[in-house]
C-alpha cells in the first residue's frame, strides 16, 4: 500500500499547487479539506484519495488524518488558514478563537494524529506570514495565530528530531482566493508589490516550490526553520 503526502488545506492556493506539484514527480497524495465539491475537483485533475473535513474542528480533524495515516504516511503539510484582517477595536474573542483553531491548533493536532505514522525521515511543513514577524496594521488575530504556529514548528521540530523534520513557511501577499479582495483590487495589489524588494506579489507556486522541496529527501538536513518566501519584505528594505 503506498504511503501518500497528506495536505490538509488542499484544494485552492497554495495547497493545490503543492498536491499539484507532488502528484507532478510522482508522490501518492491525500488531500484533506471542508469543500465536497472542490475535493471531488482536484481529485479529478491529478488523482488523488480525499477526505472532507473542517479542518477547525480539531476532534475531527484528528480522526481523519489517523484514518489517512493508517497504512503510514511519508509527508504532512498543514495549508489550510485564514486572513483575518480588522483593526483591534473590531477583534472580538471569537475572532481570535477562530483564528487559532483553523491557524494554530489545527496543525498541532494534524500533526499530533500523523506523527507515529510518518516513516523516518519525513518532512512536515507548516505555514505561517510575513506580518507574524513585520508587525502590520490590522492584523491581530492573524498575526498572533501564526505567531504561534512558527513556535509550533520550533517545539515541534525538537521533540520530533531526530525522526522527522519540521519546518515552516511564511509567504507574504500572495495571489490565492484566500487573498482576493487584496489582490483583485490593481491599484491596492500594484502598491503592496512596490513594498517588496522584488517587486511583485507571491504566486501559489512560489511557497508551492519550497514546501514540495521541504517535503523531499533533499531537504534531509534542514529542520526547525522559519523560510521566508516573500520577495525579501521580511529582511530587506526597498530603495528610496
Amino acid at each position: 500500500m503506498p504511503e501518500p503526502i497528506l495536505v490538509v488545506g488542499g484544494t485552492t492556493g497554495i495547497g493545490a499547487a503543492l498536491a499539484r506539484r507532488l502528484r507532478a514527480r510522482g508522490e501518492d497524495v491525500h488531500v484533506m479539506a471542508r469543500d465536497a465539491g472542490r475535493l471531488a475537483a482536484i481529485a479529478g485533475e491529478i488523482g488523488c484519495a480525499t477526505t472532507a473535513v473542517d479542518a477547525r474542528d480539531a476532534d475531527a480533524l484528528q480522526r481523519a488524518v489517523a484514518a489517512a495515516a493508517a497504512g503510514g504516511l511519508r509527508g504532512l503539510a498543514y495549508c489550510a488558514g485564514s486572513i483575518v484582517l480588522k483593526p483591534l477595536a473590531q477583534v472580538g474573542a471569537a475572532d481570535m478563537a477562530e483564528a487559532f483553531a483553523l491557524n494554530t491548533i489545527g496543525p498541532a493536532m494534524a500533526v499530533r494524529a500523523a506523527a507515529g505514522a510518518l516513516r523516518q525521515g519525513s518532512g512536515i511543513v507548516l505555514f505561517s506570514t510575513v506580518a507574524a514577524r513585520q508587525g502590520f496594521a490590522n492584523h491581530v488575530a492573524i498575526a498572533a495565530a501564526k505567531g504561534g504556529v512558527e513556535a509550533l514548528c520550533l517545539s515541534l521540530a525538537a521533540e520530533l528530531a531526530p525522526r522527522l523534520r519540521v519546518n515552516c513557511i511564511a509567504p507574504s501577499l500572495t495571489r490565492t482566493p484566500l487573498a482576493a479582495r487584496l489582490t483583485g483590487n490593481e491599484a491596492m495589489a500594484k502598491a503592496i508589490a512596490a513594498l517588496h524588494p522584488i517587486q511583485r506579489l507571491g504566486e501559489a507556486d512560489d511557497a508551492a516550490a519550497l514546501a514540495a522541496l521541504l517535503l523531499s529527501d533533499e531537504a534531509g538536513w534542514i529542520t526547525g526553520q522559519v523560510i521566508g518566501v516573500d520577495g525579501g519584505r521580511s529582511t530587506l528594505r526597498t530603495k528610496g
